[in-house]
């Protein structure tokens, strides 16, 4: 099916030009032939080319776009494949039968084949605000754009994307790439290039910022000159961007692979203390940051190797010397180590909703894995049996690990549980340390303090039967 379409492609396409010249024309693109690229169609997915194939099939123009293009130009192996098109929206729906329209702000079509979701998005127009009296284009009081579906030409849509090197189209029918914006050019540099006037881009979307460090940390680019120089100058326009959009792209940075590089480039680049609060809490913290730092190095080394991530885990690290640092002054006030602990973890949770928008589905891996901690310093009689056994034991005692070494406890902790996971059950009695203080007995029938009853009724039941 796909290889008829794709033929019927190369004879009769009426969207693709004539003539194909290899250099650029006025205002047109400059079209470079496989010889020269290497990209072959069958390194695209086979939604993405049944998509584009059927699209072209109806007289629209259709292209495999962005990131996927530069990656393929990098030798590597994209997350996903997106598509741009001169059909709308409707149009796109009425093509593909498991298909949806989605967004308000940028409305695309999702488009799906098996297990495999294709995004298909129209080709837009990058109007400045006041040049087109449309309603679908929305702007705020700073110039940042609320709402753009300003539909336009391909070479419009290559003119309003965010850097060069994501303005690239290929076209698996004839194995082309269109380049309007040197961004293939800038590939061969090494560099991020931001397209058009770069503070006209980042007030447009300040998120900009954001990803040109992203995209120099993920790809070991450097971010050039006329790009990186207004960064520091306008980071103050990350203060009108939605919470949740700015955590959504520090999730997507912290789990980019590069982590480390990306912090430490934003700190460079002046994007720190009061900006982006995720970041504040990766900074700011001077005992904590060897442990957020190692924690985000282990995150890369994990998604080197194609294992799975934990956001939870991820934000149980950046908040955890926020917790220590509550728990101590709740034991100040003379309450209990854990439910100090428990009373904490609330607190800090309570606390990061306004500043963060970390989503709730996260708090309860985050409280498992931080409730988890005080047991990993039992090590006597069946306790740390029990605890190998709690659904949540391989993310607590990763977390601990972590803990020792970057000394936040003793690294004789952590070597000792090391040995004690990997060891036998024999040799795991062996290890055990005696109880050197007395057994304290329970009279039946005592009513215990009302106040360390509330405390533990905060604890969950795993790790109140140890209190």
């Amino acid at each position: 099916m796909i290889r008829r379409l794709i033929n019927k492609l190369l004879g009769k396409n009426e969207s693709q030009p004539k003539s194909r010249p290899r250099g650029k024309s006025a205002g047109g693109p400059t079209i470079i032939p496989k010889a020269e690229h290497g990209v072959a169609r069958e390194q695209i997915s086979a939604c993405a080319l049944k998509t584009v194939a059927e699209l072209q099939a109806a007289g629209f123009s259709a292209f495999v776009v962005g990131g996927a293009v530069r990656d393929l130009l990098l030798g590597r192996t994209p997350k996903d494949f997106d598509i741009a098109t001169s059909a709308k929206p409707a149009e796109v729906r009425a093509r593909f039968r498991r298909s949806r329209i989605i967004g308000r702000r940028f409305q695309i079509v999702h488009v799906m084949c098996g297990q495999e979701t294709v995004e298909v998005s129209t080709f837009r127009a990058n109007q400045a605000p006041g040049e087109a009296d449309d309603d679908d284009r929305e702007t705020d009081q700073h110039g940042r754009l609320t709402r753009d579906n300003v539909f336009g030409t391909q070479i419009d849509d290559a003119l309003r994307r965010d850097f060069t090197i994501n303005a690239l189209f290929y076209d698996p029918g004839r194995e082309e790439i269109w380049d309007y914006q040197g961004g293939v050019a800038d590939l061969h540099a090494r560099q991020v290039r931001v397209i058009g006037d770069p503070v006209a881009r980042y007030r447009e979307d300040p998120v900009r910022m954001l990803r040109a460090v992203r995209f120099a940390a993920k790809l070991n680019f450097a971010i050039e000159p006329g790009t990186r120089t207004p960064i520091s100058l306008n980071t103050e326009l990350l203060a009108n961007v939605p919470k949740s959009r700015l955590f959504e792209e520090m999730l997507k940075l912290l789990l980019s692979g590069h982590a480390v590089e990306s912090v430490i480039q934003l700190r460079s680049e002046g994007l720190h203390h009061g900006l982006l609060p995720l970041l504040d809490v990766i900074l700011e913290q001077p005992m904590g940051e060897k442990f957020v730092m190692l924690a985000l190095h282990n995150t890369d080394e994990r998604i080197a190797a194609d294992k799975g991530v934990s956001p939870g885990f991820l934000f149980a690290t950046l908040l955890w010397h926020e917790v220590l640092a509550h728990t101590q002054k709740r034991e100040a006030e003379g309450i209990k180590p854990v439910p100090a602990l428990s009373l904490a973890m609330d607190e800090v949770l309570d606390l990061q909703k306004d500043k963060l928008a970390i989503p709730r589905r996260y708090d309860a891996t985050m409280k498992e894995i931080w409730l988890l901690q005080p047991r990993f310093l039992q090590r006597a009689g069946e306790r740390p049996f029990r605890l190998t056994t709690h659904p949540r034991f391989r993310a607590g005692f990763d977390f601990f690990l972590l803990r020792a070494d970057s000394g936040d406890v003793e690294a004789e902790l952590g070597d000792w549980w090391r040995e004690f996971e990997a060891a036998g059950d024999t040799e795991r009695r062996q290890m055990l340390i005696k109880d050197s203080g007395p057994k304290k007995r329970r009279r039946r029938g005592r009513k215990r303090a009302t106040g360390d009853a509330e405390a533990d009724a905060m604890i969950v039941p795993s790790v109140a039967e140890e209190g």
